[in-house]
């Protein structure tokens, strides 16, 4: 067998439906035997919009995503990408196509033998689970098996592997390709649901003392974050919530674990959340973290007044990542699923460790009184005709059309989104975390709406982040995906701005000084996509509706004020919980 058509078939076997791709000469083998199956190949316009396509393709199916590029500038083009699956966890595969092996230049001191010859494994390496070479076809199966494997094993996350031209038309023997297909094909089939050890001694007995610490707590909270929203351990996720039966809070990464109207759902913490859920968070007792890492974003500056009064569990799959910034008192590393598993066996043993109906009822009132008293849709500070985009989102959200998926990119409008979307129960959000990378919200939309075509699948995202991949608009056209896109158009690069606001005196260079953008509805409709703009609010809740009834892809452009703010938000240096503008920041954050 080919060894180009063994990676096509593998691909099959272990669930692939979608590859995404940048044709370039090193892939042509693999394009070539891709076409030839089940596989539907998408054709984007920039190998990082691939990436981010199939990192968003994974985020919504389980599925580890597939992005292929060529060797050379192709290879580099994924970086971006790959970083961001390593970073917030998302399994991928990514495959380069490499010159042939008598080309690469090895130990010759050399910067270049073949053409576009890069050593794309070396670059790779630090942020990837495995980054391998393929040296001989008969290696394949097993890499790939590896790679695919790793992916997906504990916290997941990206691997690469790089495939000499040459070596993709070798020929693997039929009785090895047949038996990794085999393999492949019974690691599909495979649920992440089927964990071995919930009798653990250890593990139980740490569960046993984590009700008990609850059922004393008077203000409990469970901070739940991107490893609890991760595909794979959603059920379980909420599983647990309800199993441990105190106040949600969330993360940027977990905003969409439970629906806006659950009442255990607090709210959005963090650098940019829900006023009333930092305050919450900060008078809290008993905090069980899971699936968080507790970066400065979550918890400010100031960890010593994060931790104040309060006793910290954290559960973490990661070793690395329990008490890197702040030293919890109790601590447990363990999958989400292997815990909601033995916590459920340990309920139904012991009955009585469930917490009593209404010990928390005081605490649940608190929550309620605070939620009421800072509306998010107040803490945009705006003139009277000017959109309001939190309105905007609360308007969109609140329309009852079924499942949708949220898709957004980096900046002012992603605080929005994660401040005000009313979210309904099995909605989805992605977005760019730890990378933070702008030009995400595109691409990765694309890989949803694909990944469920079923779904209305919405983008959010801003006239900064969207410039950095909206050549991508075509690759939406060309497969008339169920995609509508939210453009807030404030005209300058606004997150950078408020941070230059507070700490450079206005000097706004690069972000209003030096920037400017195309007009986007006549661009949207220049690729064949429908679409409205709007500049007040009344225009805007029109245009709206106008939108949301249209079929297709669709483009709803909002003009904002350039003076236009993301508030509440935390005020670097003072003590957590005291958040902007009501309280002066002492000291710089990162934006």
């Amino acid at each position: 067998m080919k060894a180009s058509d063994f990676v096509a078939l593998y691909l099959e076997a272990r669930g692939v439906t979608h590859s995404f791709e940048l044709v370039g000469g090193m892939i042509t083998h693999l394009l070539d035997s891709l076409s030839r199956t089940q596989i539907q190949l998408i054709s984007c316009h920039h190998e990082q919009g691939a990436g981010f396509a199939a990192e968003g393709m994974a985020r919504v199916s389980g599925v580890p995503g597939i992005a292929l590029a060529t060797s050379g500038p192709g290879a580099t083009n994924l970086i971006t990408a790959i970083g961001s699956c390593y970073f917030d966890s998302t399994p991928a595969i990514f495959i380069t196509g490499q010159v042939n092996t008598y080309e690469l230049r090895g130990n010759t001191g050399a910067r270049q033998l073949g053409f576009q010859e890069t050593d794309i494994v070396a670059i790779a390496t630090p942020i990837c689970k495995s980054a391998v070479q393929v040296q001989h076809a008969t290696d394949l199966p097993e890499l790939l098996h590896q790679a695919f494997n790793q992916a997906l094993d504990g916290r997941q996350g990206p691997c690469l592997v790089d495939i000499p031209m040459n070596v993709q038309a070798e020929t693997i023997e039929e009785a090895l390709a047949f038996r990794y297909l085999k393999a492949a094909r019974k690691a599909a089939e495979v649920t992440f649901t089927e964990i071995q050890d919930i009798n653990s001694p250890s593990l139980k007995s740490k569960l046993y003392q984590l009700l008990k610490t609850l059922r004393q707590a008077q203000k409990p909270l469970l901070l739940m974050g991107g490893g609890c929203a991760a595909q794979r351990n959603r059920t379980a996720s909420l599983k647990l919530a309800r199993q441990l039966d105190i106040p949600v809070v969330l993360s940027l990464m977990g905003v969409d674990l439970l629906p806006t109207s659950d009442t255990q759902r607090v709210g959005f913490i963090g650098s940019y959340g829900n006023r009333w859920a930092n305050k919450l968070l900060g008078a809290a007792d008993v905090l069980v973290v899971i699936g968080s890492r507790l970066d400065i974003r979550q918890t400010g500056s100031d960890v010593a007044s994060f931790c104040a009064d309060k006793q910290i569990w954290q559960i973490e799959i990661d070793a690395a990542e329990i008490g890197l910034r702040v030293q919890p008192q109790e601590t447990l590393q363990a999958d989400v699923i292997e815990v909601q598993q033995a916590l459920q066996q340990l309920l139904q043993d012991q009955p009585d460790l469930s917490l009593p109906t209404g010990i928390h009822d005081s605490w649940y009132r608190q929550i309620i009184e605070l939620r009421l008293r800072y509306p998010a849709e107040l803490e945009y500070q705006a003139k009277s005709n000017d959109i309001n985009p939190i309105n905007a989102l609360q308007q969109l959200s609140s329309r009852n059309q079924g499942q949708k998926i949220y898709v957004t990119d980096v900046g002012q409008h992603q605080m929005w989104a994660a401040q005000s979307l009313q979210f309904q129960s099995e909605d989805r959000w992605l977005t760019s975390g730890g990378m933070g990378a702008m030009g995400f919200g595109l691409p990765a939309a694309i890989g949803a709406a694909l990944a469920r075509p079923d779904l209305s699948t919405v983008l959010i995202s801003g006239d900064g982040s969207f410039q950095l991949n909206l050549q991508e608009l075509e690759t939406v056209r060309r497969n008339n995906l169920n995609l509508k896109i939210l453009l807030f158009n404030n005209h300058c690069h606004g997150m950078v701005r408020q941070f230059q606001e507070s700490y450079f005196k206005d000097n706004l260079q690069s972000t209003v000084k030096g920037y400017s953008a195309p007009n986007f509805t006549a661009l949207a409709q220049a690729y064949g996509i429908k679409a409205w703009s709007a500049s007040d609010q009344a225009s805007a809740n029109i245009a709206i509706e106008q939108w949301i009834e249209t079929d297709g892809p669709t483009l709803l452009e909002l003009h904002l004020s350039q003076a236009s703010k993301v508030y509440p938000k935390l005020a670097f240096g003072r003590r957590f919980g005291e958040m902007e503008p009501d309280i002066t920041p002492i000291a710089m954050e990162s934006t």
